[in-house]
């Protein structure tokens, strides 16, 4: 029986999916791997965010839940982009459920029940650590000349943002005795 070289069929897979670029083989391995782990923490995100939409109850069901579905969708639209964008700068993304699991920084809430009010804090909690996190990333761009990645990233981190406010004004109490 012929021995197996698992180094050299490795070696041989990365040479089919290697992808010229005229970035350094050190900022491909720095971005690829800040892009793959805001590719996890979305993916993530994401399904945190429908767990909460399928199960948010209540008085205001309808508002929660058909705002969560939009801010799902969205979350879920950005994935393919970055995951491409890894791939245009030679690098290799995610590939199951294991790989997210190893990189996310969002953490699951696995709770029977949580109140609507903690859903949205949570989750305005969850996408400002998000657009921390891109930040984060776009400055490593940045090091690297990396335009389009930081191009992308701004997108991402306004429409993070752009949750959040959304999910702080949902929960906002009101002070007004009127």
């Amino acid at each position: 029986m012929a021995k197996v070289d698992n180094q050299g069929v490795k070696k041989r897979a990365k040479a089919r999916l290697s992808t010229r670029t005229d970035l350094s083989s050190d900022a491909v391995r720095d971005i690829s791997g800040a892009l793959n782990a805001i590719l996890a923490d979305t993916f993530a995100l994401y399904l945190k965010t429908k767990n909460f939409h399928w199960h948010v109850s209540g008085p205001h069901f309808r508002d929660y839940h058909l705002m969560l579905d939009e801010q799902a969708a969205e979350i879920l639209g950005s994935t393919d982009e970055i995951a491409e964008r890894v791939r245009k700068i030679g690098g290799t993304t995610l590939r199951s459920i294991g790989h997210i699991g190893k990189l996310q920084r969002v953490l699951d809430n696995d709770a029977d029940y949580v109140d609507p009010q903690d859903m949205l804090a949570e989750l305005r909690e969850d996408n400002l650590q998000a657009a921390a996190r891109m930040r984060e990333a776009h400055s490593l761009c940045d090091e690297h000349d990396d335009v389009a990645s930081a191009s992308l990233l701004e997108n991402f981190i306004d429409q993070a943002e752009r949750r959040s406010w959304f999910l702080f004004e949902t929960t906002r109490r009101s002070n007004s005795s009127a």
